[in-house]
């Protein structure tokens, strides 16, 4: 009668083992939703289309997405990065009712933002006549994640609907035509960073754009002086574009700089000698189309060996 109960303890015993040493349990399934967006806006940019804007909402662990509906329907589906979005292609002079949701990797959606309404432009299909470009833009850092930028209104045969801000080449937020003023939000501490702003009417005519102006976002807590080349400029010609800047003051000569075309690294430029002193130039060629636009930004090497920060973009329009 022995037997039998000693095997059975052995059983239970190995297998208790193996139930302690298996692969670890999988972590408990994501089931919380994402927060619902917040500081939802929307604005008529011409007759046919509608600006819509929010605040980033958040995650237990990371939002990945959004989704934009029209009364109640979705019309759009976004990475987490981005928060803002035209929604194109509707009637003229009609309102328009946007909400806004907000997804994570799991598959779970947030609760519908608030809802907001914008009415679109009457239809004018014979405005051909752009504003004209916005003036005196200037730049304030609001802190190490932020600027506010103000500008002198522009111009237009019939009015002006909506500015659209640009950082480099790429449209970061849109003001109605009222505005004089935005907040751009999402920015990097100790960052350059160059802005433009573009007039637009009920037609979709757009301006020239304003001057640039920069600036350098606040540096986070103990962060080192910021490593950026200064004062760059790009110049197309025929075939090839060039580079004028100043390097930044590292306590040694500067030999190496990063150049990226895009946010691509695109080469190294490297001074076999001692690098002249001042402003800096590099020439390369170009095999684009001419009207290809190309976003340049240049970084240094550091003395020990790291790279420093990036340049105030420029954008370059091939000849």
């Amino acid at each position: 009668m022995q037997r039998p109960l000693a095997a059975s303890l052995l059983t239970a015993m190995l297998l208790t083992l193996a139930a302690c040493s298996g692969a670890p349990e999988p972590p408990p399934k994501d089931t919380s939703a994402p927060t619902v967006p917040t500081g939802v806006t929307a604005t008529a940019g011409s007759a046919t289309t509608v600006h819509v804007m929010w605040s980033a909402a958040t995650d237990d662990r990371a939002v990945t997405g959004y989704a934009v509906y029209r009364a109640g329907r979705k019309v759009r589906d976004l990475p987490a990065t981005t928060l803002m979005t035209d929604v194109v292609g509707l009637a003229p002079a009609t309102p328009h009712a946007f909400t806004v949701r907000a997804r994570d990797a799991a598959g779970n959606v947030s609760p519908p933002s608030a809802t907001v309404a914008a009415t679109t432009l009457p239809a004018d299909t014979e405005d051909r006549t752009p504003p004209t470009a916005p003036r005196v833009l200037r730049a304030t850092a609001d802190g190490s994640r932020a600027a506010t930028l103000t500008w002198t209104p522009s111009r237009d045969d019939t009015r002006v609907t909506a500015y659209d801000v640009y950082q480099a080449d790429t449209r970061v937020h849109t003001a109605p035509g009222t505005a004089t003023t935005a907040r751009v939000t999402g920015l990097r501490p100790g960052t350059a960073y160059a802005f433009t702003v573009r007039a637009r009417d009920a037609a979709e005519n757009s301006s020239p754009d304003s001057p640039r102006v920069e600036l350098t976002t606040t540096p986070a807590p103990g962060a080192p002086p910021n490593t950026a080349p200064e004062r760059l400029t790009a110049t197309a010609a025929e075939g090839e574009i060039t580079l004028t800047w100043t390097p930044p003051d590292t306590g040694a000569p500067v030999t190496h700089h990063e150049l990226h075309l895009d946010g691509r690294f695109a080469t190294t430029i490297v001074w076999g000698t001692t690098p002249p002193p001042g402003r800096a130039t590099y020439t390369f060629p170009v095999q684009d189309p001419p009207g290809t636009r190309y976003t340049v930004t240049l970084r240094a090497r550091l003395p020990d060996g790291t790279w420093g920060d990036f340049s105030a973009p420029r954008v370059v329009v091939v000849r």
